[in-house]
């Protein structure tokens, strides 16, 4: 219960400041009016709304989880182990890094069509997507990790003669584990992001079929309740990120 307290007291301020803008949108939506009621309705339409769609919002959870997952645990993976080897070595990093920095700064959504006509099911065209989009912040985070290793550690390794396996997971990794991390959040926000443009094509479920779905209805207050469902969810998985962050790189914490 402590520990809970603690966690609110350190987001005060984001809390208060998450109150106002809900005082804020009440004012100019219920209370005056200043903003389009269909576009954007109050929480007297958006919360009946949302209690409403929970049972779809629920499966659409679901389903959208069954394409955000393995998308992101394997471009994890992957980034990850190719980031260790390519930044390992020296002549494979020279020659794959110009040819990364080309293709790693277009946007996965341009990928879309090409996904849809090559491959055979949605789901795979999704996942590729969503893969393809995480993978560049993960590999480059861990190549930029291994490179940044200072030398004096791997001398200090060296001469324990550690080599190998232990060199790889009891120095590179440990000492790379910052920029990985740092790789790894990114790419779990645009995993989130290309989560929800991809199942705007072509999807029949998903958090973001639900509310593309909604939006062409013009069901506004159902939009904005999925919106705030998925919001909600982000906001948990991004702090659960954290806490996993700040355990497994507990001595990086500041005091």
């Amino acid at each position: 219960m402590g520990g809970l307290v603690r966690n609110i007291n350190s987001y005060r301020g984001t809390l208060v400041m998450i109150a106002m803008l809900l005082v804020l949108f009440e004012l100019a939506t219920d209370i005056f009016h200043w903003l389009d009621p269909i576009l954007f309705p109050g929480f007297s339409k958006i919360g009946p709304a949302l209690l409403e769609s929970l049972p779809q919002l629920k499966e659409g959870l679901i389903s959208s989880l069954g394409l955000l997952v393995p998308s992101y645990l394997l471009a994890l993976t992957t980034g990850v182990g190719m980031g260790l080897v390519i930044g390992r070595y020296e002549p494979l990093r020279k020659n794959l890094m110009p040819i990364f920095h080309g293709i790693s700064p277009i946007p996965p959504t341009l990928y879309i069509p090409y996904a849809l006509a090559i491959l055979p099911t949605f789901w795979l065209s999704s996942t590729f997507i969503i893969f393809i989009g995480s993978l560049w912040p993960i590999l480059m985070g861990t190549i930029h990790g291994v490179v940044l290793l200072e030398g004096r550690y791997l001398d200090n390794a060296r001469a324990l003669e550690l080599k190998g396996w232990k060199m790889l997971t009891r120095i590179i990794l440990p000492a790379a584990s910052p920029m990985i991390f740092n790789g790894a959040g990114i790419a779990l926000v645009f995993a989130f992001i290309l989560l929800t443009v991809a199942e705007m094509f072509g999807a029949k479920s998903g958090l973001g079929y639900f509310i593309q779905l909604n939006a062409d209805f013009s069901e506004y207050g159902r939009v904005l309740a999925g919106l705030i469902f998925m919001s909600t969810f982000i906001v948990l998985v991004m702090g659960l990120f954290e806490a996993i962050q700040r355990r497994s790189l507990h001595w990086t914490n500041k005091r």
